[in-house]
């Protein structure tokens, strides 16, 4: 393998842009085992209970990485640090305003973390906010139909109406639909793709990603160049349903990838709803074999709030809205959860001065959007 050293030095070389912080070498490492193939959850646990971080395991010799990886993936990894593959990711992230989120940070979406071997590691580019713990899953054909698109776009602004996040890949169909009615309905939306963010797929969202960017999230386990791959779809699917309470499909034929996210949501403890479709059409040939199989029937986005007990998040968004909120305090609301935050932890995530923050929850405790639960806390009504 040529590499026995007990310690190998990192030589890492990027390039900083004002708005993407630099990435230390435990950061770092991270990137550089997401580039090497064969090492994902499960190793990387092993890597980190043998050797304590990423930035040790990345400098260790091969034979004492050869205890966890097998030959091969070894290979692999000797051909990543041996090259400038890894600084050439972490310059590329930094030009095109993509930060890795790694397993172990605050920020990592909690519900994601929660699934079976969550990924150790996800390249963003927009913002994952607390708000999107209270997020559904909107997946479907490609080739959707005209009754298909209408419900996806209803059942989607629906949800973003209610203060819901909708998660979705980005493909044509009903992915695209959904996240822009989220969009034009004044929500916030996750798109997580299959390949590399970067990477302009499909090319005909590329206006739509960009949209998303500001009022949401591109997501990906891949490093931002990383072209489509049929392999891909299946396990970005899994982050699909994982960051996600429920999913929701509208219009599946028998063999569609959307009942490869249904299957994950449900090994995943995550609640699945079907949309109904023509008993004729093939299109609806997947939902309704998941309907005869006992799924839940929905019609609407106010069936899938009730079932997930989000009814009152939705009275709340309705309240708020009769009190019109300018452009700051709508960014302040982005950041609120139901869960009670402190006044110095929402300033720092917003980087405002408290004093300035402190007006802007006054006013929106007024609005009746905020409560003050006390000691400086404050949550969403």
């Amino acid at each position: 393998m040529g590499e026995d050293a007990t310690t190998r030095s990192i030589v890492w070389t990027e390039t900083s842009r004002g708005d993407t912080p630099p990435l230390d070498d435990e950061r770092r490492a991270w990137v550089g085992f997401n580039l090497v193939s064969g090492v994902g959850p499960v190793r990387t646990d092993h890597l980190l209970d043998r050797f304590g971080s990423l930035a040790d395991a990345w400098e260790a010799a091969t034979g004492q990485l050869g205890r966890i990886l097998d030959e091969a993936t070894l290979r692999r990894l000797v051909a990543v640090r041996d090259s400038d593959e890894v600084g050439q990711t972490v310059a590329r992230m930094a030009a095109t305003g993509i930060r890795a989120v790694i397993r172990t940070d605050p920020g990592y979406p909690a519900l994601l973390a929660e699934i079976p071997a969550p990924p150790p590691l996800l390249y963003v580019r927009g913002d994952l906010l607390p708000a999107d713990r209270q997020a559904v899953a909107i997946v479907g054909t490609r080739r959707m139909t005209a009754y298909g698109r209408d419900v996806t776009a209803t059942i989607a602004a629906g949800l973003a109406r209610a203060g819901v996040t909708v998660v979705s890949g980005l493909a044509l169909g009903v992915d695209g639909i959904a996240h822009r009615a989220a969009l034009d309905a004044g929500g916030r939306t996750l798109a997580v793709k299959g390949c590399g963010i970067a990477h302009p797929y499909p090319a005909t969202h590329r206006g739509l990603a960009a949209d998303i960017v500001t009022s949401g999230a591109l997501i990906a386990e891949y490093a931002p160049d990383r072209k489509p791959d049929a392999a891909n779809f299946p396990a970005r699917n899994r982050i699909i349903s994982g960051l996600s309470l429920g999913t929701v499909v509208i219009e599946a034929p028998e063999r569609s990838g959307a009942l490869i996210t249904v299957s994950f949501a449900a090994d995943q403890g995550r609640d699945v709803f079907v949309v109904p479709g023509d008993v004729r059409s093939l299109a609806s040939a997947g939902c309704n074999a998941l309907l005869r199989e006992g799924a839940r029937a929905v019609r609407s986005a106010e069936d899938v709030l009730e079932d997930l007990n989000l009814g009152g998040r939705a009275q709340a968004t309705a309240t708020q809205t009769a009190f019109p909120l300018d452009d700051a305090e709508r960014r302040v609301m982005t950041h609120l959860t139901r869960e009670p935050q402190h006044i110095d932890e929402i300033a720092a995530v917003l980087g405002l001065p408290v004093h300035h923050l402190a007006t802007q929850l006054m006013m929106l405790e007024l609005k009746g959007a905020v409560r003050n639960t006390g000691a400086q806390h404050y949550a969403s009504t």
